[in-house]
């Protein structure tokens, strides 16, 4: 067994040990569960996010015990990390990997559990949300100053950013689901425009962030939105592609 915890929670390491260790018996579910599970704990003052990783299969057993870093582990760390950056993202707390003859078992990640006012996948399923244009303006800012610092977060997709409203017309963003990152000296055009691609398939919406990022980074406006909306497009594509595929062989089943 691996088992890391944050320094500033080591006095409450015996309750979260044993939120790990009941997880299957406790804790509230919190999602759909359908790759991997999701509780709450109570913990004074505070609520604990565990995430329980999908088992892996033999390959990244293997891989994740000799070659690689968990998907827990790398949460935790790049969570570390972004705070570091001052990129915000609920507080890592702990990880632990469970091993066996073979490979890694399991794997769990701890972090503070974040009340949110919504994340970007509403701003692209409700059009009228209420000052839509101005939180997708500032999460177009957002966006710029992780390229800025050198951040591919490879998953930016809808559900991935929590955002809160911290004042009148301000909003926070804060980044979840964190195990796939890279970390660049700098991020080329292309690389940020291709970062951006799989957040919204609505042209308006592109269109919006196009302004947006060509003000904070005097990039041509229409340059942006060209080479974004290429890469959009491209990847609603293969993402349809795909799905129409994984129906293809469900019904051949």
């Amino acid at each position: 067994m691996s088992h890391i915890i944050n320094s500033k929670f080591t006095s409450k390491s015996t309750e979260i040990d044993s939120y790990i260790r009941d997880f299957k018996t406790t804790g509230k579910i919190f999602g759909d569960g359908k790759r991997n599970i999701i509780k709450l704990f109570e913990l004074e003052d505070i609520i604990v996010n565990i995430k329980s990783f999908k088992i892996p299969n033999l390959i990244n057993k293997i891989a994740y015990r000799y070659f690689r870093k968990s998907k827990a582990r790398r949460s935790f760390e790049y969570a570390t990390l972004l705070l570091e950056k001052g990129i915000g993202t609920p507080q890592p707390i702990a990880y632990l990997e469970n091993y066996n003859w073979i490979g890694l078992k399991d794997s769990y990640y701890a972090s503070e559990h974040l009340q949110c006012d919504l994340t970007y996948r509403e701003l692209v399923e409700i059009p009228t949300y209420p000052d839509h244009e101005n939180i997708l303006r500032q999460f177009t800012r957002f966006s710029y100053s992780l390229h800025q610092k050198g951040i591919e977060f490879k998953d930016h997709s809808p559900g991935n950013t929590l955002i809160k409203k911290s004042i009148e017309g301000q909003y926070d963003f804060f980044l979840v689901d964190l195990n796939r990152m890279n970390f660049h000296e700098k991020m080329s055009f292309e690389l940020r425009m291709k970062n951006l691609c799989r957040l919204t398939p609505v042209k308006e919406m592109v269109a919006v962030m196009s302004n947006e990022y060509a003000k904070v980074s005097g990039e041509p406006e229409d340059l942006i939105f060209e080479t974004l909306w290429r890469y959009t497009a491209d990847f609603q594509e293969r993402f349809h592609r795909k799905k129409r595929l994984k129906k293809k062989l469900k019904f051949w089943k």
